[in-house]
């Protein structure tokens, strides 16, 4: 683990409760998938011990929530994702951080981002936001981690033969981009208050006015 590891998890969570998260939970609309991602996601971090692999299948997750929860909320929650990870894996708290940094907050980040990005640049469409946000958005965020780690000298290993790690990594961000797209796409249609990022004001637009 990096020595700036833990700083810049403190960072993230020290700026993610400045913006006093709780505040999302009022009206309890995102109780599921905050009990959701608690209970299902430290499965899949904890998955390469639990099962061992040539390839190492180690879904993030950390897209999805943010788009269900916001930032602010998703930091803690991948925090204490971390945190239960460990309970599950045999990992010392080194390694939890690291697991909490790379395949949780950075990630998540980048998903805020790049989604600050289309709302300010794309039009304001269902089309855009499952589209943009839910599959090729989080693909791009999955990449763009791999690549930081690997220029911070944790490359995120996913296959015992080094040349395919890359092939890897690539086809588990569209497996993590499939299952994000195809629940954000759901949610939308059926349980849009469990998304703290969308809005019908802002995605759908008011029908025309009766000219009669």
């Amino acid at each position: 683990m990096s020595a700036f590891t833990p700083l810049l998890v403190l960072a993230a969570l020290a700026v993610a409760l400045a913006l006093r998260p709780w505040r999302l939970l009022a009206g309890g609309a995102l109780a599921s998938p905050l009990l959701a991602a608690l209970v299902i996601t430290p499965w899949l971090w904890a998955l390469p011990w639990l099962q061992p692999m040539p390839m190492r299948l180690q879904l993030s997750g950390a897209c999805l929530i943010t788009l269900a929860l916001g930032w602010p909320l998703a930091v803690p929650v991948l925090c204490a994702i971390g945190l239960v990870t460990g309970l599950i894996a045999p990992l010392d708290f080194a390694q939890q951080l690291d697991l909490t940094l790379w395949l949780g907050i950075v990630p998540a980040t980048l998903a805020m981002g790049l989604g600050l990005a289309l709302r300010r640049w794309l039009p304001h469409n269902p089309f855009i936001y499952i589209l943009g946000r839910g599959f090729l958005g989080t693909v791009a965020c999955l990449m763009a981690t791999a690549l930081l780690a690997q220029w911070a000298g944790r490359p995120l290993a996913t296959s015992t033969e080094p040349e395919l790690a890359w092939v890897a990594r690539w086809l588990l961000a569209w497996g993590d981009a499939v299952l994000t797209g195809m629940l954000a796409a759901i949610c939308v249609a059926y349980r849009p208050e469990w998304l703290a990022t969308w809005s019908d004001r802002i995605y759908i637009a008011p029908p025309p006015p009766d000219p009669g």
